[in-house]
């Protein structure tokens, strides 16, 4: 997914995408360690998905959290 469809989503979304995230990249590992892993470029694309969600995820609690101040 690239960064604006995942902008689009919300926060609830983005943490259920991210445990799919991480439970490939559990398998990914697990397959290159018993070497069936023919695609050993999916583990380091896997990797940098992982942080792209969660730098979205943080990007949206912390303007959640600024809109809460500034309110107040």
């Amino acid at each position: 997914m690239n960064k604006e469809d995942l902008k689009d989503k919300s926060v609830e979304d983005l943490e259920e995408h991210l445990q799919s995230l991480y439970k490939d990249q559990f398998n990914y590992r697990m397959q290159n360690s018993a070497g069936q892993l023919g695609q050993i470029h999916l583990v380091k694309a896997v990797r940098k998905d992982i942080a792209r969600v969660k730098t979205i995820i943080t990007e949206k609690q912390t303007s959640e959290v600024r809109k809460v101040k500034s309110e107040a």
